[in-house]
């Protein structure tokens, strides 16, 4: 087992756990399991010291276990995805270029046939699919008033925990699983706003562009609002969703613990070289804006300069600051859905540990929807009293049994725990804030039933949508199949943008 120990901000220590799910072998799991062995843990288990594999994660090595198989079947199942995914995409998208499966068949007879091209604006996702939906609702009139606003006013058009606000937010972070072009054209031409950029960012770990980003205004000069929206988990991408059963952490004494896989798809750290994520989340000099790639080499040898020069933090961080030159006067959102969400919550955190004052105050608020736990209950506390004083800045929306907000596991001894203000929808769409969402955990023998109960409902209600709430409602054929599978797994199924759409836009307090 690799022992390291270093300093963190403000001459700290630091620690952390690695999962290893590849290393060692069914036996050493199991002795670890069931024995506590500690030799055999120490085989698929990396930290920073001997306590951490004896103590700590001794008592969690149940949900140990569950991260390192879930992982490794669906590091099994990466190619099979990866091909599945491309399959349903195009499929998708040859029905709907072609009209229907009837006007594929009659394009077919005629020699006609559309051809679907990837990375092109006719081309969507499978996400995109699901709920087909692009225009603003509430947030049309939102938008309206940024365009009219004189220098300066147009930020108290926007508020937070409001409809308006909400459904731009919530469109955006569906918007942001589509490729560059089909985002520009929708912020262009049909949310009638300033598309500014869309970056596909590096994850030093995985080696591959993974994270993507794209940043917008209310408009091109002197804008009022700037919205940042990380994508979030793919369906077919095996990367995202080990990422998300990752145990893995970072722990910054003081502060508190981090998950580390998260950190890696913001591009501020690489477990392979665990003192990247010291030298990444200190206290940045003011002399340099970020890094140098030079400075990066010369602290971590072997680090490429990629992970500065192409990282999701560095690059949206730089472009921030860049705007806020253009527009003096603008202030900035954050959001994203699922591991987009966790994203948005990880961007506020880096910056307040590199004490990125200026930007902070520019910082509007936070938006995440069905976002997954980035921490302990010691980085919530440090967060609220930079976040959510005077008022919240940081609102986490949970549609009803949707599973991933309920991941990592979390219980009286665990270290992952929520902050912030849960904005939670019932599957009746009524709104209630909390703390915390209830069935924190999900799994669990009492809520088995009800859980099924409500997918049966929800599988009925998306039936006549159409008819009781109008027709931008009525889901599509590939929608309700989704929710027939979702019978058997319902927190899946539960995790769509369709319910965080329907949510935001039919809530009711």
């Amino acid at each position: 087992m690799a022992m390291a120990r270093g300093t963190g901000i403000q001459g700290e220590d630091f620690r952390y756990l690695i999962v290893r799910p590849y290393k060692g072998g069914i036996w050493d799991v199991l002795k670890y399991l069931l024995r506590g062995d500690i030799e055999c843990g120490s085989k698929f288990l990396e930290s920073s010291d001997q306590g951490v594999v004896g103590g700590e994660a001794t008592d969690h090595r149940w949900i140990i276990l569950v991260s390192i198989v879930a992982r490794r079947i669906i590091h099994f199942l990466g190619k099979p995805m990866e091909l599945t995914g491309y399959g349903v995409d195009f499929f998708l998208n040859l029905l709907s270029q072609n009209g229907s499966l009837f006007g594929l068949f009659y394009n077919l007879l005629r020699g006609d046939i559309v051809i679907p091209k990837r990375g092109t604006e006719t081309f969507i996702s499978t996400i995109g699919h699901l709920d087909e939906r692009m225009d603003l609702s509430q947030a049309k009139n939102l938008v309206g008033d940024l365009h009219n606003s004189t220098l300066g006013e147009g930020i108290k058009n926007v508020e937070l925990d409001d409809r308006a606000t909400m459904d731009l937010c919530m469109m955006a972070s569906k918007l942001a699983y589509e490729n560059a072009e089909v985002v520009r054209n929708v912020v262009v031409h049909h949310w009638k706003m300033h598309f500014v950029d869309f970056y596909d960012c590096w994850d030093d770990y995985q080696k591959k562009k993974l994270t993507q980003v794209f940043l917008l205004c209310d408009k091109p000069k002197d804008a009022t609002l700037i919205l940042i929206n990380f994508r979030g988990t793919e369906p077919f991408d095996a990367d995202d969703w080990s990422t998300d059963f990752d145990y893995s952490w970072y722990e910054i004494l003081n502060l508190g613990k981090l998950h580390m896989g998260f950190l890696e798809a913001l591009g501020v750290g690489n477990r392979e070289d665990a003192a990247s994520f010291h030298y990444h989340l200190q206290k940045r000099s003011t002399k340099h804006s970020y890094p140098e790639a030079a400075e990066v080499e010369s602290s971590n040898e072997g680090h490429p300069p990629e992970m500065v020069e192409m990282s999701a933090y560095y690059m949206v961080r730089e472009k921030l600051k860049t705007l806020f030159e253009e527009h003096k006067n603008a202030k900035y959102i954050v959001t994203g859905h699922s591991l987009g969400g966790a994203l948005a919550i990880l961007f506020p955190i880096v910056l307040v540990l590199h004490e990125e004052t200026n930007l902070l105050q520019k910082l509007l608020g936070v938006y995440t929807f069905g976002q997954p736990r980035v921490g302990n209950k010691q980085l919530g506390r440090f967060m609220e009293a930079h976040i959510n004083h005077p008022v919240p800045k940081y609102f986490r929306v949970v549609y009803c049994n949707d599973q991933v907000p309920r991941l990592p596991y979390d219980d009286k001894t665990f270290l992952y725990k929520h902050f912030g203000v849960c904005l939670y929808y019932n599957s009746c769409y009524i709104e209630q804030k909390m703390d915390e969402e209830p069935n924190k955990n999900y799994f669990g023998i009492t809520h088995m039933i009800p859980e099924h109960l409500i997918a049966i409902w929800e599988l009925i209600r998306s039936l006549t949508m159409g008819y009781t709430h109008g027709p931008e409602y009525k889901e599509g054929w590939f929608s309700i199949f989704l929710r027939v599978l979702g019978l058997s797994m319902p927190g899946i199924a539960a995790h769509c943008s369709v319910n965080y759409v329907n949510s935001v836009r039919l809530g009711k307090s």
